[in-house]
């Protein structure tokens, strides 16, 4: 007796350890996530007032870059990596760090070049993501270069926060040089190890992609 494709598929999911946490909404990191894109609008009225609520835009800060590396852990470790999750969690990610690097510069505590900056980036890796899926089906791993560079722009941002009053924007920019230097040669790296080989693969031939 033949098997249809229904069968096919519960047999390759039952096989898959991490097949049913692809295809669950309802899951702990994805719940985690929920709770630090709440956060957000109690984050974004703390940092409108530097000089009364400095501390809790600080913890709050703390705990909603902290609670990004808890629910990925959990997500990886108890396979509850799901499709939702790959798309909900980049955009609290990318959110968080631009609301407030915005909110920063409003409050006059951040030149307007890091916001800018900021803007640009998650740009050029949202587009840049879309055209090396879309183009080549290849999947972008995040490297340590770019970890540490985001790492890095969390603790300038923290220590804005904790530090830098308005109208201290400039001395504020000195502590996102080294970051944002990092993030450079972050995109040089990206580009040199998943875009280049692509361009030449359609040059000389297919190219193998690189390991994550």
């Amino acid at each position: 007796m033949s098997r249809g494709p229904e069968d096919a598929r519960r047999s390759s999911d039952a096989q898959d350890p991490d097949a049913e946490g692809r295809n669950r909404f309802l899951t702990v990191p994805n719940a985690i996530t929920l709770f630090r894109f709440l956060c957000l609008p109690i984050l974004g009225w703390a940092l409108m007032d530097p000089a009364g609520e400095r501390l809790l835009s600080l913890a709050l800060f703390v705990a909603v870059a902290a609670l990004d590396m808890v629910d990925g852990f959990i997500a990886r470790r108890f396979h509850q990596v799901s499709a939702f999750g790959k798309l909900f969690d980049p955009f609290v990610d990318k959110l968080f760090h631009l609301m407030t690097a915005v909110l920063l510069f409003v409050t006059g505590r951040l030149p307007l070049w890091i916001p800018l900056f900021i803007l640009v980036k998650e740009a050029l890796m949202i587009v840049g993501g879309l055209f090396l899926l879309r183009r080549y089906k290849l999947v972008v791993y995040a490297k340590w270069y770019g970890k540490a560079a985001t790492f890095l722009t969390a603790v300038a941002m923290a220590a804005t926060i904790l530090f830098i009053d308005p109208g201290q924007a400039r001395l504020a920019g000195f502590l996102f040089l080294v970051p944002i230097g990092l993030s450079l040669f972050s995109y040089v790296q990206y580009g040199r190890e998943n875009l280049l080989p692509q361009i030449r693969g359609d040059q000389h031939g297919p190219a193998d992609p690189p390991r994550p």
